[in-house]
């Protein structure tokens, strides 16, 4: 009996897997990221967007400058120590996923599930929307200094900033 050829090609060169009767082959994620890609994620974890959006409100609030840098120097330290727990997490549950990855490992498959729907339709698109719309703020404010900002052209800026990084993700990893 002839074994049965495992790959071809496709009219576009593509190579093309057919299956072997009892054998399976897991499809695995390419590791793409080093540790300057690594490093950057953390400190994205650190510092988040949020860095941009508060100063203002916690220098109203506290009233010194002085304060209000010591109030950011302890928040920030608090944030390592969560990015911390995230590295941590990462290299003791090696898997793809993210949270889906380690809330699956901790708690089963049902909280990961949830927590997977929850963060594509809520989390994660209006935390989206939010820095969208504050960098649009951010660079159209320049533009008009006296005068309210025109909200057509901030959301407009925010869905082409949005759909530029989206497209750009898509694309590649690096």
């Amino acid at each position: 009996m002839e074994r049965p050829n495992q790959h071809s090609k496709s009219q576009s060169g593509h190579l093309l897997m057919t299956p072997v009767e009892g054998k399976t082959e897991r499809v695995k994620m390419k590791k793409q990221l080093g540790l300057l890609e690594g490093v950057a994620i953390i400190l994205g974890i650190i510092f988040g967007s949020g860095i941009f959006i508060s100063p203002r409100g916690v220098i109203e609030e506290v009233g010194s400058a002085g304060s209000s840098l010591v109030i950011w120097a302890l928040c920030g330290f608090l944030s390592m120590i969560g990015a911390l727990c995230y590295a941590e997490l990462g290299t003791s549950i090696p898997k793809s996923g993210g949270d889906y990855a380690y809330i699956f490992e901790a708690f089963g498959p049902v909280p990961a599930f949830l927590y997977l729907w929850a963060a594509m339709l809520i989390f994660v698109p209006s935390t989206n929307a939010i820095m969208g719309l504050t960098f649009a703020k951010y660079v159209i404010q320049p533009f008009f200094p006296a005068c309210a900002l025109p909200d057509v052209s901030v959301r407009f800026i925010a869905a082409v900033v949005i759909s530029f990084f989206s497209f750009l993700n898509c694309y590649d990893v690096k």
